[in-house]
């Protein structure tokens, strides 16, 4: 498990950037989070640094979409999915289990849900 943080340490909408064997971006959408490989499949830009949208991250160099729950693009450019990362709050500090694969479903794990998956 890598750790990212506490909790209080990601504000909703914001992302930070941890790094495990590639990486990752860990993103709060409204208390639930949520993280993918930080590299564009597009261009290698790094999507902690795109734009929040709901579910979504919008890439800060061409506007590639990626769904956080899935990985997968919303279209072009992008056509490959980002890697997604299941996401583990232990007594109020994020952390992420690096996956193998790419566009492997996350967990999503809610700040009060107090759960360990």
């Amino acid at each position: 498990m890598i750790l990212v943080g506490a909790v209080s340490e990601i504000p909703v909408g914001e992302s930070v950037r941890v790094q495990g064997q590639v990486a990752i971006a860990v993103f709060n959408v409204d208390g639930e989070f949520y993280a993918i490989d930080d590299t564009c499949t597009h261009q290698d830009a790094s999507l902690s640094d795109g734009w929040l949208e709901g579910c979504a991250v919008e890439c800060p160099l061409h506007a590639a979409c990626f769904d956080l729950r899935t990985g997968r693009p919303s279209g072009p450019p992008a056509r490959k999915p980002v890697r997604t990362h299941e996401v583990v709050l232990v007594d109020d500090q994020v952390y992420v289990h690096e996956t193998i694969g790419t566009g492997v479903p996350a967990e999503v794990v809610g700040a009060g849900s107090g759960e360990i998956r």
